[in-house]
């Protein structure tokens, strides 16, 4: 009974989510070059957002049609997107 309420999915995407952010360190070594650098940051940032995804967002438990949370994933990255490149075009290439 004990072992059901444990929530060991969430403790093991924590973890890994920790030793993600730990990889991503990895890019502060001044020898390697900058590709490979964001090659390794791309990669872990990529693999953590899906362990936030499909782990602590609860895409895989959703009982109703999955074309409302695709949807809402999807407006979330556009809106994400235009805050970042809406903020580098104003802010760093200087179009007002």
């Amino acid at each position: 009974m004990m072992k059901q309420l444990f929530p060991i999915k969430h403790v093991m995407g924590y973890l890994l989510s920790l030793v993600l952010s730990a990889v991503a360190l990895v890019v502060l070594i001044p020898d390697l070059s900058y590709n490979v650098k964001l090659t390794i940051l791309l990669v872990s940032a990529a693999i953590q957002a899906s362990i936030q995804l499909f782990l602590f967002m609860h895409i895989q438990e959703e009982k109703g049609t999955k074309s409302t949370l695709y949807i809402n994933i999807i407006y979330a990255l556009f809106v994400g997107l235009v805050t970042i490149f809406g903020t580098l075009l104003t802010m760093i290439w200087g179009y007002m």
